[in-house]
């Protein structure tokens, strides 16, 4: 079954923060990891939510998704975004209907 990354994110150094963007789309391709989001403008529809930035990355496991987040690919990037911005992170399984 799927699993999804979700962050929210707000960016306190942009140029920096940029580094970041590079980084990431390769520490994901050893655990089949995809972007289903990357920012653009989010719509709140309902209740105060004004995020400045959203991404979901989905992976073909849970176990996938975990293991990319605590990843020697993916530390570089994640030690970046770190010093770059504010982030809240959650993985969620996907919904098998």
């Amino acid at each position: 079954m799927p699993a999804y990354i979700i962050v929210e994110v707000s960016i306190h150094s942009p140029k920096e923060y940029e580094d970041y963007k590079k980084l990431t789309p390769a520490s994901l391709i050893p655990f089949e990891g995809k972007f289903v989001v990357r920012g653009g403008q989010a719509e709140t529809l309902e209740g105060d939510w004004n995020p400045e930035r959203i991404v979901v990355l989905e992976f073909p496991t849970l176990e996938k998704a975990k293991a990319w987040w605590n990843s020697e690919q993916y530390a570089p990037a994640k030690a970046l975004r770190h010093r770059t911005a504010n982030s809240k992170m959650i993985v969620v399984p996907g919904f098998e209907g």
